[in-house]
């Protein structure tokens, strides 16, 4: 009962105006007690805000969790929470889970940024393993609706999961084919497609390549390459600029792993077994679409603007491509 109380009286600070302005004043006398006390005083404020929104976090009024979760937020973007962590670390995990489960889309984003935040505090280790395993299945369960900020930012959070808490490839993997899922989806009978908007593409893309960045492509097989490698092509002529350069990207770092070569080698050095028509085609097809790929970075890297393009976009784009094509080149 007196911990439901302290929740409560928690989540009244964060939830009133007229108490917003007591923290504002609040603040203000604890930057003048730090010329005198020092940093300690700083340090036991911020982990009694932390406790306080914590707390707030058991409330069923989603504003109040907001507001808790944009705390939490601001206290690991300031400084390190090591000591909060090491004592809550369980319990702000599965608090964020319950507001991507259950709230709204803004609370699924806030949460989403808390998790990874936790996940990069905790660093390599049992816990964000357990960040990592414990947060998948809910992230999943996110992705199938809600608002594409939301979505955005629950990608972020699964590829930062995943960097931090991957033991193995097996893992790595399985988050990547979650992301790419929201491009490919696997359709059933029942299942209507819908199209991803640009920002989710370009989104996807980028938290795919940051994933890869962690992985030995040598492991991969040549069925994921083609597809990624082909689509990632088809990427390069779409209007939305951001798009494009995600695909850039993503094709300049498979280039960089060597994988389309692997690719080729593979389909070249089975041309004289049973199936070898069949392997021959598929050499031929690498190789052609290795020269696709790097006419569309050339025309990409001197391209004109277009309507509705800025100057800083467009040369954005004509720097990347051009740093693209030099790396391809050589």
């Amino acid at each position: 009962m007196g911990k439901r109380n302290a929740q409560r009286k928690n989540a009244a600070l964060l939830d009133s105006d007229e108490d917003n302005s007591s923290v504002s004043s609040s603040s203000t006398v604890q930057s003048d007690r730090l010329s005198v006390l020092g940093t300690e005083e700083v340090q036991l404020d911020r982990d009694s805000l932390l406790e306080q929104a914590l707390d707030a976090l058991f409330e069923k009024r989603g504003s109040t969790r907001e507001k808790a979760l944009a705390a939490i937020i601001e206290a690991f973007n300031a400084s390190l929470q090591h000591q909060f962590v090491e004592n809550k670390f369980a319990t702000l995990l599965h608090r964020c889970l319950n507001c991507i489960k259950k709230g709204p889309s803004k609370e699924v984003a806030l949460a989403s940024h808390a998790i990874g935040l936790l996940a990069l505090t905790v660093g390599f280790g049992d816990n964000a393993h357990e960040i990592l395993e414990d947060s998948v299945p809910s992230i999943i369960q996110a992705l199938k609706s809600g608002s594409e900020s939301a979505k955005i930012a629950l990608l972020e959070c699964l590829a930062v999961v995943t960097f931090v808490g991957g033991n193995d490839p097996a893992e790595t993997e399985r988050s990547m084919q979650i992301m790419w899922q929201l491009v490919h989806p696997k359709l059933g009978s029942n299942v209507v497609a819908v199209k991803p908007s640009p920002a989710m593409i370009a989104a996807v893309v980028s938290a795919w390549a940051f994933l890869l960045t962690t992985m030995n492509g040598w492991t991969l097989n040549s069925k994921d390459w083609q597809e990624s490698i082909s689509y990632f092509s088809s990427l390069l002529d779409k209007d939305d600029r951001s798009v494009r350069m995600a695909s850039g990207e993503a094709l300049a770092l498979i280039f960089e792993m060597g994988s389309l070569e692997k690719f080729a080698t593979e389909n070249k050095d089975s041309t004289d077994g049973v199936g070898g028509n069949k392997s021959q085609e598929g050499y031929s097809h690498v190789q052609g679409l290795k020269g696709k790929i790097l006419d569309q970075v050339r025309s990409l890297s001197a391209e004109a603007g277009g309507k509705g393009s800025t100057k800083k976009d467009l040369n954005s784009q004509r720097n990347l491509f051009k740093d693209v094509l030099v790396f391809l080149e050589v």
